[in-house]
């Protein structure tokens, strides 16, 4: 992944947690700011009722002296993601802590990140990587069984959001129609201007 000064913005939805955690953690390394949306649509491999078993033996596991102490166990998506890609850092070093502070998880895709165009890694993405025949599962469903309680709630912003970028996107599309029809009115009034302009380069 080439380096930007600009965060890249990676829609999660659809990718392998491990594959996508390990190019993050990488990118990260190497100074780049990386912010990732829709971390509930990333998908495990593995069946379901395994991956769900593990996730709740893992949140017996308790400090018997001090339990304030930890573990900590996270049960939104956005932090069991960010908590995967930490355990591929060296996050108590100080390039370490430096990298975290590069990342940025969220749950849907909050403002103003819907504004903006977001990327995919295509190692990572399940559809590539995994066999059709293997089982998965989705990071949405096992947190809401392991105490998520925020599904419903991100569910309903992201209707709102896509029904807002529709009708964004219709309206793109008159504009640019009625524009294309504007250039047409006119390709005979302005064709001696193009050819001007096509012989310095301007197309």
């Amino acid at each position: 992944m080439l380096f930007s000064k600009k965060p890249i913005l990676i829609d999660a939805r659809g990718h392998l947690l491990g594959r996508l955690s390990a190019t993050v953690a990488k990118t990260l390394l190497q100074g780049q700011r990386v912010t990732v949306v829709r971390c509930e649509g990333i998908n495990i491999s593995g069946k379901y009722h395994r991956q769900k078993n593990r996730y709740l033996s893992l949140i017996k596991k308790r400090c018997n002296v001090k339990p304030s102490r930890g573990p900590f166990h996270f049960r939104a998506p956005r932090k069991i993601f960010y908590r995967t890609v930490r355990g591929m850092i060296p996050h108590r070093t100080v390039r370490g802590k430096e990298a975290m502070a590069r990342l940025s998880v969220f749950e849907g895709i909050p403002a103003p990140y819907d504004k903006k165009k977001r990327v995919v890694i295509p190692s990572a993405l399940r559809v590539i990587r995994l066999n059709p025949q293997r089982k998965y599962c989705e990071l949405n469903r096992i947190s809401s069984e392991i105490g998520w309680k925020y599904s419903h709630v991100i569910e309903t912003m992201e209707q709102r959001r896509k029904t807002r970028s529709s009708q964004y996107f219709s309206q793109k599309k008159n504009q640019a129609k009625l524009k294309a029809q504007a250039r047409k009115n006119v390709a005979a009034k302005t064709a001696e201007f193009d050819k001007i302009l096509a012989a310095n380069g301007y197309n």
